[in-house]
């Protein structure tokens, strides 16, 4: 064989791994960050959170029949339209929880968290729809990194909504949860007093590592670089960069971390990462027998007096 046609053989042989190498990195950002959306499917959310937990329907329907469960819409910077459900009190208070879902879900899909503060709690709720979720505009799921800025966004929002003499809390749960992690790694306003984060991961690199191993069997080099590379040029941000655990080591306001002990989708491993990255004041809730981002679900009472002390700690009694 020539010199030329090696060169052309090899210059082929290169692009051709380059394309397969390129679509493979397309096909796990749409698998990861563009899934079918159970998300969007507001009415089966809401038959999921209402046979699951039905100690909120007789809230649900009281904030219904009077109108109380009430809409408010914000354009992101990029022109992207963010939705989010309301609440007040039952009475004037400056306490107001801002609800942050996970992964695929959507604000329905909070509204446990949501009857916990507000009927529980008796506080103010903010649920937002994260992007490509609910009623919230976007064509990607943006695994908290770029939804840090819409929630930093949401709670400047909060003075207009309930009030300027406020004292927050920010609570998540999964994706959510790592949202309020990088949130709280951020300049917040002084009204945001703590944070809780349910079961979240320590970062998207490690959490998507962690599912192309379980999923595909095969080492996650190269294919996870590549897409952390298209994801990069498609949204602005990388795996790595998107990262729970470095935010919260530059969080000083205090943090609840709970995670189940049988958890294997966000493994319960990842907590004590977390904790120990996270400066003082923080406290940690190994909640018993309890798989992924089921805390509340298998222990309502305890999950709910471990949010009250928590908060009623940092906030003040309602």
């Amino acid at each position: 064989m020539t010199r030329k046609k090696i060169f052309i053989s090899t210059g082929i042989s290169i692009i051709m791994l380059s394309l397969v190498f390129t679509s493979v990195g397309f096909l796990l950002i749409d698998y990861s960050l563009r899934p079918e959306n159970r998300g969007k499917d507001l009415k089966g959310s809401l038959t999921y959170m209402q046979e699951t937990y039905p100690q909120i329907n007789s809230w649900l329907d009281s904030l219904q029949q009077n109108n109380a469960m009430r809409d408010t819409f914000i354009t992101a910077p990029d022109g992207i339209r963010l939705h989010a459900y309301y609440a007040y009190a039952s009475q004037p208070t400056s306490h107001t929880a801002i609800i942050i879902h996970g992964y695929t879900d959507n604000a329905i899909r909070m509204f446990h968290i949501g009857y916990l503060y507000n009927k529980e709690l008796d506080f103010n709720i903010l649920l937002p729809d994260l992007r490509y979720s609910g009623l919230s505009e976007g064509n990607t799921i943006q695994m908290g990194w770029l939804d840090r800025k819409d929630v930093l966004q949401w709670i400047d929002t909060m003075p207009s909504l309930f009030g300027d003499s406020l004292e927050s809390v920010v609570h998540g749960i999964s994706m959510g949860a790592a949202t309020t992690m990088m949130v709280s790694g951020e300049r917040v306003p002084p009204f945001i007093r703590c944070f809780i984060e349910d079961c979240g991961y320590t970062s998207v690199w490690d959490q998507f590592q962690k599912e192309f191993k379980g999923l595909f069997h095969i080492p996650s080099f190269p294919w996870l670089n590549i897409a952390s590379w298209i994801c990069k040029k498609q949204n602005g941000w990388d795996f790595k960069e998107a990262s729970a655990i470095k935010q919260i080591q530059k969080c000083t306001l205090p943090m609840l971390f709970i995670h189940g002990d049988n958890d294997d989708f966000v493994p319960t491993a990842m907590v004590y990462q977390l904790y120990d990255a996270k400066p003082q004041p923080k406290e940690l809730w190994i909640a018993p027998e309890t798989d992924h981002a089921h805390a509340y679900r298998n222990h309502p009472k305890e999950y709910t007096e471990k949010v009250k002390t928590f908060v009623e700690k940092h906030l003040g009694k309602n």
